[in-house]
């Protein structure tokens, strides 16, 4: 599909990413109780920006990569498969902390979400080691790149706006089923150590 393998997988492992307790939810789900659904639309957008500049830096990496160094793209592989599984070990093994409360101003949720989403640097390494598996090197091109920047955007726009509608709900699951939570992360984990193994013996 547009030079993206495994188009499915891809979907699904967005979404599992997006279900995972992190500081982009607990951020939309301040921002949707204190000023309503309005409020939680403009964090996700603020969510969905912030993260669309990062994962476009990260494309940008992987791009120059295959037009510059194509031999090399194998060696990133490589890199982000074992990326990918320290990642999902962590997940495993980590027991999940205590998330601290995230003060956000009324009137503002957009331009601080945004901000939020931009101060996880590390989110650019994540793309860069997430995004190459997806990527048909001889049949890539720069649909290939707004194919999966528009999925990402598309799931997220849908399923952080059902957050800010059934946020009370998801609130108090978040806060009553801290163990879920936990099986969730290893859940994630025990994906990505997978998903590692698979990049790396291919």
């Amino acid at each position: 599909m547009a030079g993206v393998t495994d188009y499915g997988t891809f979907c699904l492992a967005v979404l599992l990413f997006l279900m995972l307790p992190g500081p982009g939810t607990f951020t939309l789900l301040t921002a949707t109780g204190k000023g309503g659904f309005r409020a939680g639309a403009a964090a996700t957008f603020g969510i969905i920006v912030g993260d669309q500049v990062l994962m476009w830096l990260a494309l940008g990496g992987v791009a120059a990569l295959l037009s510059t160094y194509p031999q090399v793209f194998k060696g990133v592989q490589y890199l982000g498969a074992a990326y990918l599984a320290w990642i999902g070990l962590r997940l495993i093994f980590t027991r999940p902390g205590s998330t601290q409360v995230i003060d956000l101003r009324p009137g503002h949720y957009f331009r601080q979400t945004v901000l939020i989403t931009l101060l996880n640097p590390k989110a650019i390494v994540f793309y860069m080691a997430f995004l190459p598996p997806f990527i048909d090197p001889h049949r890539q091109s720069a649909i290939t790149f707004l194919v999966l920047a528009g999925t990402i955007a598309s799931l997220t726009l849908v399923y952080c706006l059902t957050l800010c509608a059934l946020s009370n709900a998801v609130a108090e699951k978040v806060r009553a089923h801290r163990r879920m939570a936990g099986w969730l992360q290893r859940l994630a984990g025990v994906f990505l150590l997978g998903f590692g193994w698979r990049l790396g013996t291919q």
